[in-house]
C-alpha cells in the first residue's frame, strides 16, 4: 500500500506575528522551489494562524491548529471551535498531544469527541498517541498505544480524514529516540489495532507519523521504515532549514 508521506510541524507555544511570518515564508519558498512528493502541514499557535495562512499563499503547505473544542460555539472561555479553525483557513488540527493529555488532563473520550466535531466541520485530524517512560520501562508501550487508539479514534474515522502520530512521551524534546526497530514494531501494532477498529482497508491506507526528537540526522532511517508514513516535528520545525532538511533526508 502506497501512502503519501506527510511532514507536519507543531510549533507549540512559539512564535509572534513577525517571526511566524518569516518562518512560514521560508517554508513556503522551500516547498515551491523543489518538486516535492510529500504533504506538508504547519501548525502554529492560534494567535498567528491568519498571519501564517497569508504567508503560505501559493505554496502547497496546509495550515493546521494545535487543538479544538468539541462544540461549534458556546460558553467555553478560552477555547476555539472547529468552525473557527476552518473559518481562518485550517484544514488540519492536532488532537490528543501528550502535552494536552498531561497539562490539561485530556482523556481518550474527550479527544474522540473533539475528533468527531473536527471531522463534522471538515477538518482532518492528527491524533497523537504515546507512552511515558515509566510505561515503557514496564513493557506497556503496545498496550498503552492500543488503548489510546481504541479510545481516541472515532469509529467513523477514515484514512481520508485521520492521521495517527506516535510520539513516545519520553522522546519529545529530549533528543532521545527509540531504535528504528522499536518504532516499526509500535507502528505495525498500531496498524493492526486500527484494522480491528476501522477495517483492514482503512488501516492500510491510514498514515501513521512518528514524532519525538525527529531531526535531519535521524529522519532518513526513521521515515524509511515500512509503517512510518511521515513525521510530526516539534522543535526542529521552528527552523525552516531543519524542517525542510528532514523532508530532504526522507526523500520528500
Amino acid at each position: 500500500m502506497v501512502r503519501k508521506m506527510m511532514i507536519a510541524g507543531n510549533w507549540k507555544m512559539n512564535g509572534l506575528s513577525a517571526d511566524g511570518m518569516v518562518l512560514a515564508k521560508e517554508v513556503a519558498a522551500s516547498v515551491k522551489a523543489k518538486k516535492r512528493i510529500c504533504e506538508f502541514v504547519v501548525c502554529p499557535p492560534f494567535t498567528i494562524l491568519a498571519v501564517v495562512k497569508k504567508a503560505l499563499r501559493g505554496a502547497k503547505v496546509a495550515l493546521g491548529a494545535q487543538d479544538c473544542h468539541f462544540d461549534e460555539k458556546g460558553a467555553h472561555t478560552g477555547d476555539i471551535s472547529p468552525l473557527m479553525l476552518t473559518d481562518v483557513g485550517c484544514s488540519y488540527v492536532i488532537l490528543g498531544h501528550s502535552e494536552r493529555r498531561a497539562d490539561h488532563g485530556e482523556s481518550d473520550e474527550l479527544i474522540c469527541r473533539k475528533a468527531e466535531a473536527a471531522h463534522k466541520a471538515g477538518l482532518k485530524t492528527i491524533i497523537c498517541i504515546g507512552e511515558t517512560l515509566a510505561q515503557r520501562e514496564k513493557g506497556e508501550t503496545i498496550d498503552v498505544c492500543s488503548k489510546q487508539i481504541l479510545g481516541s479514534v472515532p469509529v467513523s474515522a477514515t484514512a481520508a480524514d485521520t492521521v495517527i502520530a506516535y510520539e513516545p512521551v519520553w522522546a519529545i524534546g529530549t533528543g532521545k529516540t527509540p531504535t528504528a526497530q522499536d518504532v516499526e514494531d509500535v507502528h505495525a501494532s498500531v496498524r493492526k489495532v486500527l484494522a480491528k477498529k476501522l477495517g483492514k482497508g482503512q488501516a492500510n491506507k491510514m498514515r501513521i507519523l512518528y514524532g519525538g526528537s525527529v531531526k535531519p540526522a535521524n529522519a532518513k532511517e526513521l521515515l524509511s521504515l515500512p509503517d512510518v508514513d511521515g513525521a510530526l516535528v516539534g522543535g526542529a520545525s521552528l527552523k525552516a532549514v531543519d524542517f525542510m532538511a528532514i523532508a530532504d533526508n526522507a526523500g520528500c
